[in-house]
């Protein structure tokens, strides 16, 4: 097994997330497995950032504490992270780290004047620095710069190559035969996911850390073919989603925790309208403010019972970028299928979190399109059909169709009524819708499991948290049951994947076991909670440290 970590830290504007892209293109070039971790204050500048590397032979998908390689841009990096490095080797900025316990130096600014670059370009002669500290070949450099490096390539190059004669090769980092793969973030994978389901506008109000989400989609909006919109705070944004529903357009909206407490009115009007629309919540410590850029999973029963009233939503929760493109197209289908809210509910370490990506071996999740009304007869917009409680679709503006959206209660004509049975038949008819879902879910694989397939004792777990989890599993012999559909629940998976299991142990980055009180709703208890309510998200070695405290009891 080959693995390595490697810590690139500055502070806030100093290019770290850029910097730390970068190296993990090197290692991605160099036929390894990546998974990047940012970590940041929420501050403009200053306060200290960095990018954590982890590199392996096999899928990665969280970072040990444990570092092999720091790129140290000032001293404030070195003091942070010594205890994680009693081994490491050290590449510094000469210029910003005046006290270093080993490795080497390099003098930044003289290299800049020296080539006449500007200050901008200063991390690609840390980068040339890395690179020969690694023993990475200058040819996988000079590609890395090309390919990825958005401008200025050949200057930046310029300035790395003279860093990558300064320094000394000190610990060689082996290449591998794997191909490069795409190097995607969790935000990014929901993107093309809606572009892959035949999303047409995307609405959002910034909000850590589902704001990459917008910002990619803006950035290629034009590329994938949509409308990208950004109004003025998230109550317009999920007023104008419905609107676009109705309108016959494919529509998401995404937020964080505190945006989508806003959007809670809107969403109970999609429930009572029937309006199909899908909703991107990437969770961070709450509540209120809290954190906002540090990760955690306290909003599962939020989203689970937001709004007033019953209606049926779909709530899925993926664990990495493979499952977040799948899922996200599945839930824009299901959303138009069954004229409902659906749900991508995320955290920050899967939205800002980057992972190897190989997209020709992701599956396609098989659903089918919506029914469309086929113009004949009078239109109902709201018509109980027989089947499930879906009534045909049509939108406003179709020739010979009268469509009535309408947030009262109502009937078939989306007329307002307060008649009791009319009342009671409409509410049956969105029940109905719910359990047709259902059905359909389970043909789909809404529950994963890992590790030792028929080990008595599991982990269970859901969202980003099933990497880590992953990890453990497979090095002490353990399963791992991961719902990746939360509503409705797949009772029915969750039992047979539960087959054998004598010990059940959750593993969620919330304070209350918000996992553990659901899956008791629906006939199972747990023995054992290990519950993590930092803002920080699991390392494998701190998860497998407290798995085995938690087996020795």
């Amino acid at each position: 097994m080959t693995e390595l970590s490697v810590l690139v830290g500055g502070r806030a504007g100093d290019g770290i997330s850029n910097a730390g892209a970068m190296i993990a293109q090197l290692f991605n070039h160099m036929g390894y497995f990546v998974y990047m971790y940012t970590d940041y204050p929420s501050l403009i500048r200053g306060g200290h950032n960095y990018a954590l590397v982890r590199a392996a032979d096999r899928p990665v998908g969280a970072c040990n504490n444990h570092i092999d390689y720091l790129v140290a841009l000032n001293q404030e990096t070195v003091a942070l992270h010594l205890p994680q490095c009693p081994d490491c080797t050290f590449v510094a900025n000469e210029d910003m780290v005046k006290s270093l316990p080993r490795g080497q130096a390099v003098p930044v600014n003289a290299i800049l004047k020296e080539e006449a670059a500007p200050p901008i370009t200063g991390n690609s002669a840390m980068i040339g620095a890395f690179a020969k500290a690694a023993g990475i070949p200058w040819e996988i450099v000079e590609k890395v710069f090309h390919r990825h490096m958005q401008k200025a390539a050949d200057e930046n190059l310029r300035v790395a190559k003279r860093a990558y004669t300064l320094v000394q090769t000190f610990r060689p980092i082996p290449l591998l035969s794997g191909p490069a793969c795409s190097l995607l973030s969790g935000n990014e994978a929901i993107g093309l996911g809606l572009a892959a389901g035949g999303l047409d506008t995307y609405i959002a109000y910034p909000m850590t850390p589902s704001s990459t989400l917008l910002h990619f989609l803006a950035g290629n909006a034009e590329q994938l073919g949509m409308r990208v919109i950004h109004p003025e705070n998230e109550i317009a944004v999920i007023l104008m989603g419905l609107g676009s529903a109705i309108a016959g357009a494919k529509t998401a909206v995404g937020t964080s925790g505190g945006g989508f407490c806003l959007m809670t009115e809107g969403l109970s009007f999609a429930g009572m309208a029937e309006i199909p629309i899908v909703i991107v919540v990437s969770q961070r410590t709450g509540p209120s403010t809290g954190l906002p850029t540090y990760t955690g999973q306290a909003d599962l029963r939020f989203v689970l019972h937001a709004g007033q009233g019953e209606f049926p939503r779909l709530v899925a929760a993926p664990a990495d970028p493979g499952e977040a493109y799948l899922w996200s197209t599945a839930a824009l289908r299901l959303a138009w299928k069954y004229q409902i809210p659906a749900f991508i509910l995320v955290d920050k370490t899967l939205s800002e979190g980057s992972y190897s990506v190989d997209p020709d071996r992701l599956p396609d999740l098989q659903v089918s399109e919506p029914a469309l009304w086929d113009g004949q007869g009078t239109y109902r917009r709201y018509l109980d059909a027989p089947k499930g409680g879906i009534s045909p679709l049509a939108f406003t503006g179709r020739k010979n169709a009268t469509v009535k959206i309408n947030s009262y209660a109502h009937d078939e004509d989306g007329i307002t009524t307060e008649e009791a049975a009319l009342v009671a038949k409409m509410a049956d008819k969105r029940a109905r819708k719910g359990e047709e879902l259902r059905e359909e879910l389970n043909r789909l694989p809404c529950i994963s499991t890992g590790g030792k397939k028929d080990a008595p004792v599991a982990l269970l777990c859901w969202g980003s948290v099933g990497n880590a989890c992953g990890e453990v599993a497979t090095d002490l012999g353990l399963r791992v049951i991961r719902p990746v559909v939360l509503s409705p629940f797949p009772d029915r998976q969750f039992a047979d994947a539960c087959a054998g299991v004598e010990r059940l142990i959750a593993v969620e980055e919330n304070a209350t076991g918000q996992l553990v009180s659901l899956v008791k709703e629906h006939g199972r208890n747990l023995d054992d909670t290990i519950l993590k309510y930092d803002g920080r998200p699991f390392s494998p070695e701190e998860l497998k440290r407290r798995v085995q405290e938690v087996l020795t009891l």
